[in-house]
């Protein structure tokens, strides 16, 4: 799905603090993860439409993928930009 057309298709955009509690929760997982899995471990709910579209998001940027086996976390920080911060050079 393209951005425009994840664009169009939201009625309702979903909140900063439940698009990053949904990435924490798959970071933490460590596994693939069911939608129901997801859902259950989340530390409050989160509307099923709501849900699907922080999780088209995610995908489209990359930090994840859905699988057969569930959701995969797969984003990793660039080890540059991590090690340029911690020789303390401005970004």
């Amino acid at each position: 799905m393209q951005k425009s057309m994840l664009l169009e298709k939201i009625e309702h955009a979903p909140t900063l603090n439940t698009v990053l509690m949904v990435e924490e929760t798959l970071e933490n997982a460590g596994e693939p993860i069911g939608l129901a899995e997801l859902k259950r471990r989340l530390p409050r709910k989160v509307m099923h439409s709501t849900l699907s579209t922080v999780l088209d998001y995610l995908q489209i940027s990359g930090k994840i993928l859905l699988t057969t086996k569930g959701i995969v976390w797969i984003f990793a920080p660039r080890a540059e930009i991590e090690a340029m911060k911690k020789r303390g050079i401005r970004l």
